[in-house]
């Protein structure tokens, strides 16, 4: 399957050596050797995404990065990595470096680089990389590639900028021991996608939806249609748990107030949904009935939190009558059920016609055109398709990420979904790399 900006015809060179390290189920491989490049050597740690990749590509990984002794790597003109992400990622702790498990597998990168000074680097990682532990992150990297002597440039680029119906940016930096004047990243088509594009009609082995979910995803489909017709659904996440809620949060937490009045500093609130926090007894009782965003240890919530907390009891305010007939109803699911994300701006009220998913902020709602992007996820994460009330199979995320190619996916699911969600995007990879290595032709 081929997009704009990605043609049959796309650029390739005369043969060339790379490495893939982290290399997962082989986006790297694909889009290199789409080029004329051949790899000469590959790492993955996981036992079954090595076996995989010996299937796919014909080249045995080998495990552990940090245990390869470089001397012995061969002479390549690419190294391409796609170092672990959690350590930056904003959905983790974001320990960067410090992770002593992942973080420091950048400086094995660097180590390789160091040694084998290929002509080229392709490195992939999530986009708060770039700003991490205040920029001080990519501050290092910067200097620790400069001090190698390459000239390095970093973009963030999404999938669906050239016509692949998924959103889903990544931070990309690019190195070369000449100059990258007349590199340039690849440019963005604006033409209008559809998730319909790599979708198969009714798939036989498709996951189907649990009644939970499907009962959830009623509840809510159910809210909507009660809204008056003029009401236009917020961008904002809807929070229900802070629909009749009024525990503090503008200028103080309720951690604060129990630091500074103890067992009594929750009295005359209610907490999630409504709760009256005065009828229960003990503090305990009354701070687990609170919503969980609100039960942490911060004498002052970011203002993003604010500001989700204050438009959700603005909403509840003008939609009090409608909200207060239904709510009741949400109750018996998870929290994270208990939330709604519409990114169906202008769309029909019908949740049952959108690309749907479930994650930790709740039910997301998005148009047809693209896919959420995919992660490493749990198959419950995995995006649903609303008009065929299914999950997509691990074919069609495979297609969202351009590997469509592989002869074979992880035969468990659930492996599969999380491969594809770490792996990364073959035919981006491929444009970048085309500008990259004619760049001082």
């Amino acid at each position: 399957m081929r997009y704009c900006g990605i043609g049959n015809d796309q650029k390739a060179f005369g043969k060339f050596r790379f490495i893939d390290l982290f290399a997962g189920l082989g986006g790297f491989h694909v889009a290199l050797s789409r080029l004329g490049g051949v790899c000469v050597l590959a790492s993955e740690w996981k036992t079954h995404l090595s076996e995989l990749y010996h299937y796919n590509h014909g080249l045995k990984p080998f495990g552990d990065v940090s245990k390869i002794d470089v001397n012995s790597i061969p002479t390549h003109d690419v190294l391409a990595a796609g170092f672990p992400c959690q350590p930056f990622s904003k959905a983790g702790e974001q320990l960067g470096f410090s992770c002593t498990k992942q973080g420091a597998l950048f400086f094995d990168v660097v180590k390789i680089l160091s040694i084998k000074k290929p002509k080229y680097f392709i490195l992939e990682n999530v986009p708060n990389l770039l700003h991490h532990n205040e920029g001080k992150t990519w501050r290092e990297i910067q200097e620790q590639l400069n001090g190698l002597g390459y000239n390095i440039l970093a973009e963030k680029l999404s999938p669906h900028h050239f016509g692949i119906p998924q959103t889903r940016e990544r931070v990309y930096i690019v190195g070369s021991t000449q100059s990258l004047e007349s590199f340039r990243w690849p440019e963005a088509c604006h033409g209008p996608t559809s998730i319909e594009s790599v979708l198969d009609k009714f798939p036989l082995d498709a996951k189907p939806l649990s009644s939970q979910v499907i009962e959830c995803i009623d509840v809510w489909d159910e809210f909507i249609k009660l809204l008056p017709k003029n009401c236009e659904l917020p961008s904002f996440p809807l929070w229900s748990m802070e629909w009749g809620a009024s525990y503090p949060f503008e200028n103080e937490t309720p951690h604060a107030r129990v630091l500074s009045l103890g067992e009594k500093g929750l009295l005359g609130f209610c907490g999630s949904h409504g709760r009256a926090l005065g009828r229960l007894r003990g503090l305990e009782a009354r701070w687990n009935a609170l919503p969980s965003h609100a039960r942490t240890e911060q004498l002052q919530f970011p203002e993003w939190k604010k500001n989700y907390i204050r438009q959700n009891r603005q909403f509840y305010s003008k939609h009090k009558e409608v909200i207060d007939g239904w709510k009741a109803k949400i109750l018996k699911f998870p929290s994270s059920l208990q939330k709604l994300e519409w990114n169906a701006k202008g769309g029909e009220k019908n949740i049952w016609s959108y690309v749907l998913q479930f994650r930790a902020s709740g039910l997301r709602v998005k148009k047809r055109n693209k896919a959420p992007g995919l992660v490493a996820m749990t198959d419950t994460q995995v995006p649903i398709i609303g008009w065929e009330r299914r999950y997509m199979t691990p074919k069609e995320c495979a297609r969202l990420q351009s590997l469509d190619v592989l002869s074979k996916l992880p035969d468990s699911p659930i492996k599969a979904f999380e491969a594809l969600g770490n792996a990364v995007n073959a035919q981006v990879v491929e444009l970048i790399a085309s500008s990259l290595i004619s760049c001082d032709e």
